[in-house]
């Protein structure tokens, strides 16, 4: 396991009560390549690095034995972990790439950890450091969605948008994505359409994981209409819309 600073907090693990969640883990991706903005995982937002919300609001859903981190980088190992996550490894180059998929890194986080702790997990849940604007509630919901039943392969979040969309078609036309899109109605009575938003929280059953696959056929959606989650934080432009949004956020609770 990564070694932290002295300094660091008590890991997640002794923070919660394991014994009512021990098959769930949670898994924050954060590779320290990233371009839009270099080391985006760790740059400061509302005073704190940006992983460590992502980590705070694990921590404060009270329903994870373990939160690890996969990264490849040993600052965001070191800050990951003196946020209270867990860093049991270093994630090698070749999963580090910029066209390395998110399956690959989910499946080699938990085959390495479940390896490491001589235990399988259940239920594995998916976040990114780049998705804040997630509610505790959201990511509790996922893993209690897919305890209560038995059937549900995934819980994902889900944005609500009431707009029209088109599809460019491969002779170059355009198709509307839905038939029903052609009537113009009123926002009240339209039938939304649901934007998958696993970054916010996305609890799955563990085996499709080791499978290399992020969501299973059978799902139920988490479905909100904040459009605050449609900030992903990747360019200078996002960070800085992240920090008024959160200035509201605090006014409009305040």
């Amino acid at each position: 396991m990564f070694s932290a600073r002295s300094t660091a907090p008590t890991p997640l693990r002794s923070l919660i009560n394991p014994s009512a969640y021990p098959e769930t883990v949670a898994v924050i991706p954060a590779r320290g390549g990233s371009k839009g903005i270099p080391r985006k995982n760790i740059k400061p937002l509302n005073k704190k690095p940006l992983i460590a919300h992502t980590i705070q609001a694990c921590k404060n859903s009270k329903i994870f034995s373990d939160v690890i981190v996969s990264t490849d980088d040993k600052e965001i190992a070191r800050i990951a972990e003196s946020s209270g996550a867990i860093v049991p490894f270093i994630r090698p180059p070749e999963l580090a790439k910029d066209l390395t998929t998110t399956e690959d890194t989910l499946k080699h986080a938990l085959l390495e950890y479940e390896r490491e702790i001589k235990k399988k997990f259940e239920i594995a849940v998916f976040l990114t450091a780049t998705d804040i604007f997630r509610k505790v509630q959201w990511i509790k919901d996922a893993v209690l969605m897919l305890k209560e039943n038995p059937k549900l392969e995934s819980v994902f979040s889900g944005h609500a948008t009431h707009k029209n969309y088109w599809n460019q078609q491969d002779d170059g036309s355009w198709k509307r994505l839905k038939p029903w899109m052609a009537t113009y109605t009123s926002r009240q009575i339209k039938k939304p359409i649901i934007r998958e938003d696993t970054g916010i929280a996305c609890a799955s059953r563990a085996w499709l994981w080791r499978e290399g696959r992020r969501i299973g056929d059978v799902v139920d959606v988490i479905v909100n209409d904040d459009d605050f989650t449609s900030i992903d934080i990747h360019q200078m432009r996002d960070l800085m819309l992240a920090e008024k949004a959160l200035e509201i956020n605090k006014n409009i609770n305040n």
